[in-house]
């Protein structure tokens, strides 16, 4: 497809969903977002990591009729057709993530999905943080390498009427690879959504810093790769965990061109340039003139 050069996106960020908030009071308060994003003319909306419900790996469920309640077998056409209505009439290609279930492998996954209910892009988590079995010390799990298997998709990249895209989600963003791997196929605008506590009970001596982590990594990763990141969080005190908030826009200079002021229901707005892309890509990170793939070899020999 053509590239549009110019157009409005924006970061839907979510305040705290809790355990007994309904997938569908979830998707209305995503509507109220997604009018807003309408009324500014934007064309790229991007809604946060497993937005459909609580971020329930927080929790070790051992009854699996509850459990499965998280999951999706499928992009909920039907729960979402207010949304899906909204974008076929405005144009707008939204992101956002979900819990997913294929043929019983259970998957961190987000979508992009256009006009005519039509998906053009899928990622699937590769970064799982976390860990597998109950730890009764912490205040609260986070057990997604319980809950989900390794992504399988590896890092795709779309190509759309709004430039090349490419996904990652949460943990990922803390993740050079990501970006590189994204940006060696050409991908201009990198979208993501998280949930991040504020409290990391294995390094406490960090928590003051999460905030700071969260825009570094993915400030670091916009330059050095000449993108765009656009970055949505699930914020605010999330049956008693504080997630942070931080959802915003960054160019491919690497500066945070909106950032959201609340742990909220939120939208950030900001104009992205494609060709700002082309700045950094041509210039300071010239891959074909200045990298040297060969002396990087051990990078990818190894896990320690």
């Amino acid at each position: 497809m053509k590239n549009r050069s110019k157009y409005i996106a924006a970061a839907a960020q979510l305040g705290p969903i809790n355990p007994e908030d309904s997938k569908e009071s979830v998707i209305s308060r995503m509507l109220n977002l997604l009018v807003e994003a309408k009324a500014h003319e934007a064309k790229l909306v991007v809604f946060p990591e497993l937005c459909l419900t609580t971020f329930f790996p927080r929790y070790y469920i051992t009854d699996q009729a509850k459990l499965d309640k998280f999951y999706e077998t499928e992009v909920p056409f039907s729960l979402l057709a207010e949304i899906f209505e909204l974008i076929k009439e405005e144009n707008i290609i939204i992101s956002f993530g979900y819990a997913e279930k294929d043929n019983g492998e259970p998957f961190n996954t987000s979508v992009y999905v256009e006009t005519s209910k039509k998906i053009i892009g899928k990622y699937r988590k590769i970064h799982l943080p976390g860990h597998s079995e109950y730890e009764p010390q912490r205040p609260f799990q986070h057990l997604e390498k319980r809950y989900f298997k390794k992504g399988n998709l590896g890092f795709p990249t779309f190509d759309t009427s709004l430039g090349k895209l490419g996904m990652c989600i949460c943990n990922d963003r803390r993740w050079p690879e990501t970006y590189r791997v994204l940006a060696l196929q050409g991908c201009e605008v990198v979208t993501l959504g998280y949930n991040t506590p504020k409290h990391y009970p294995l390094a406490p001596e960090h928590d003051h810093l999460q905030e700071f982590h969260n825009h570094l990594c993915m400030q670091a990763g916009a330059y050095s790769n000449g993108l765009w990141v656009i970055a949505s969080a699930k914020a605010g005190l999330e049956d008693n965990c504080e997630l942070i908030g931080g959802s915003c826009i960054i160019s491919p200079r690497g500066e945070i061109v909106a950032e959201a002021k609340t742990a909220k229901d939120e939208l950030v707005l900001a104009e992205i340039n494609l060709d700002e892309c082309r700045l950094i890509k041509e210039n300071i990170f010239n891959f074909d003139l200045h990298r040297q793939p060969e002396d990087y070899k051990l990078l990818t020999k190894t896990t320690k």
